[in-house]
């Protein structure tokens, strides 16, 4: 009845798995619970939203109205990195209909959370597995997680508007499938989940585009594991090529339609494929140093070499222990496939994606952003080391052998491992995080409520405390008949460029030409146009050429004589502020003309016909390479064309 039975010998327990464990199962279950707790309140001791994921509202504003996701009416332009990040928030707009930077919070909080318990599941089925057969009591430790959560960019960025909570979600749950794809189901020694389970998995990790566009690394290296592995028939590879294609390659075709780029016009803005190697080993040293974050790695490092030397069985028997003869190329090759379902192929899968990840992001120089672009790279690496198994011998292994040592050892290093997150939990973080210095890096959380007087600014109207937002809103509510909106170096007036004569009832609209995006585009109606001298935004400026000098991420800087022949205001002094020259103004408008130019902004700005989206559908990675020069003279030259004629 109760696990006792009557032999001859007296009674006995019978022996459990250490699944069964209920001592160890409560020590794992309040670990989860203390983990998402921490995750949870440390993001919300820091909760704020970053100018960067205002702009994410402003589409999801028009998507409301039915304007499209665009970001000004009237221009397909994709201004956010994230898809599926755009389209999650705009559903639970649509659902609740409450204010939206409130669904931001609410839906980035959650994922926050749910990343670290996902992971923490993920990494204890991996070990319950790995040590089902050891002897003693396995309790499973949060560990990496700790890790995680201590670092404070990773509680900024919790929040922040951004797709990081999305990202670092995503991430877990995609371990957590492919470590259960990887396993037998509990109760059911070699028997592994079948083909739902394995579609499932298949279109999660498709979707890996859609949550980031550099996620597609960690996505196609999956679905090659998925679709490579042994045991599955022609039909079930082939759906799994439709369920893992049919999201993303879909969008993909309508995206390079719609908006007449292979991918979000940021990466157009910010050059992704561009190399800045000694800004990312820079920007790799901003995360690292401040927090000793090498000190905790090399502890989880040394506490696996443990694990791994001090457990017995092959932890992969699905695989023959035995190496095949491997001059015999097809025994070599089904040896190899057959480790690809494997545990072990799952761990080197998120370890290497890490790594990958990390490259990629140290190769584009980082990001002006403390330690933002290195979290999605930090979380995967930690995956596998999410939670940690420490051993309890059994009370007839206790004493001075090496079962004890082995987990005094593992205690140790763990209990170091709290030490370090309870010391970097509390560290203020970079130095001088609030001022932007030579590297171009700043604590953006500390920068916005430094600059804004609010702790926690949250709500668009907060950020009308940042220099020059309320000069803004007055100077367009002063100027009805609308104008050019252009900053000036104090923080209380803005200069306004007029339309021409006449003006047409209602006026001829405003456009704002400012860094900011998200606060800029936040605080002004949809009517107004807001566009950015680094092109995050505006086609115009984001297919300049990179400054190679410039500020990490905002390396792209037009003129403002452009956004005035552009938006065909007054280009004539007195009307046109004493720092822009009409001869400037006169050759802007020439290279306008330009018809490779011409045809690259209509791409985005044209009525859309089913021609023009055919036509976009073909050019869209020419498009994306399409560059012109800053410089409206040279541009002239470039597009060889006639030259106006001098103005003075």
């Amino acid at each position: 009845m109760r696990g006792v039975h009557d032999t001859e010998g007296g009674p006995s327990r019978t022996v459990r798995p250490v699944r069964r464990d209920r001592f160890a199962g409560g020590v794992f279950a309040a670990g989860v619970v203390v983990a998402a707790l921490l995750m949870f309140w440390g993001a919300w001791e820091r909760r704020w939203i970053a100018d960067d994921g205002l702009i994410v509202l402003r589409t999801v504003r028009n998507l409301l109205a039915g304007n499209g996701p665009v970001f000004n009416v009237g221009e397909r332009v994709e201004a956010n990195t994230s898809t599926a990040w755009t389209y999650i928030v705009y559903a639970g707009a649509w659902l609740t209909g409450i204010r939206l930077e409130y669904v931001v919070l609410t839906i980035a909080l959650v994922l926050s959370t749910t990343a670290v318990v996902l992971a923490m599941f993920g990494a204890a089925r991996l070990y319950r597995w790995r040590l089902r057969a050891a002897s003693g009591t396995v309790l499973l430790l949060p560990a990496g997680v700790l890790v995680y959560i201590a670092v404070p960019p990773a509680r900024d960025f919790a929040t922040s508007g951004l797709e990081s909570c999305l990202v670092i979600a995503w991430l877990g749950l995609l371990w957590l499938l492919m470590v259960r794809w990887a396993t037998p189901d509990p109760g059911r020694e070699g028997s592994l989940p079948g083909t739902l389970p394995i579609l499932a998995t298949a279109f999660v990790a498709g979707l890996g585009p859609l949550v980031r566009p550099e996620m597609a690394i960690v996505a196609v290296l999956a679905l090659a594991m998925l679709f490579l592995a042994p045991g599955l028939d022609l039909r079930v590879r082939i759906a799994m090529v439709g369920v893992a294609g049919a999201v993303p390659v879909g969008y993909q075709i309508w995206r390079m339609g719609y908006y007449g780029l292979p991918y979000p016009n940021t990466a157009v803005a910010k050059d992704a494929g561009g190399a800045k190697w000694s800004q990312g080993f820079e920007y790799l040293g901003n995360l690292v140093s401040p927090y000793l974050l090498w000190l905790p790695l090399l502890l989880l490092v040394g506490l696996v070499v443990l694990v791994l030397a001090s457990s017995r069985e092959a932890a992969d028997r699905t695989v023959s222990a035995a190496r095949p003869d491997l001059r015999d190329v097809r025994a070599a090759l089904a040896w190899g496939q057959n480790l690809l379902r494997t545990p072990t192929a799952v761990v080197v899968l998120f370890l290497g994606s890490g790594l990958l990840l990390a490259l990629y992001s140290l190769r584009v120089g980082g990001d002006f952003m403390h330690g933002r672009v290195l979290l999605p790279p930090l979380f995967c690496l930690l995956l596998p080391v999410a939670v940690v198994p420490l051993r309890i011998p059994a009370r007839a292994e206790m004493g001075n052998n090496r079962p004890t040592q082995v987990a005094g050892a593992l205690g140790l290093l763990w209990f170091g491992t709290v030490v370090w997150a309870a010391f970097a939990a509390n560290t203020t973080g970079m130095t001088e995080g609030a001022v932007v210095g030579r590297s171009g890096i700043v604590d953006e959380r500390a920068f916005y409520a430094l600059n804004t007087g609010h702790l926690h600014p949250i709500r668009a109207d907060d950020y009308l405390d940042y220099p020059r937002m309320r000069a803004m809103t007055e100077a367009i509510a002063a100027t009805p008949d609308g104008g050019l909106l252009l900053p000036t170096p104090s923080y209380d007036a803005w200069d306004v460029v007029p339309p021409p004569e006449p003006i047409p009832p209602g006026g001829a609209g405003h456009t704002v030409f400012f860094l900011n995006l998200g606060m800029t585009s936040m605080n002004t109606g949809l009517d107004v146009r807001v566009v950015d001298q680094m092109g995050l935004a505006y086609p115009l400026a984001a297919h300049t050429e990179r400054l190679e000098d410039g500020r990490i991420g905002h390396d792209k800087i037009l003129f403002p004589d452009w956004v005035v022949a552009d938006s065909g205001m007054v280009d004539v002094h007195p009307w046109l502020p004493g720092y822009l020259d009409e001869d400037w103004v006169a050759m802007a408008k020439t290279a306008l003309t330009c018809p490779e130019t011409r045809e690259l902004l209509d791409s985005s700005s044209a009525e859309l016909t089913w021609p023009l989206f055919k036509r976009n559908l073909r050019n869209a990675f020419e498009y994306a390479s399409y560059r012109i020069d800053r410089v409206p003279e040279y541009e002239i030259q470039r597009c060889d064309l006639p030259m106006p004629p001098p103005r003075g």
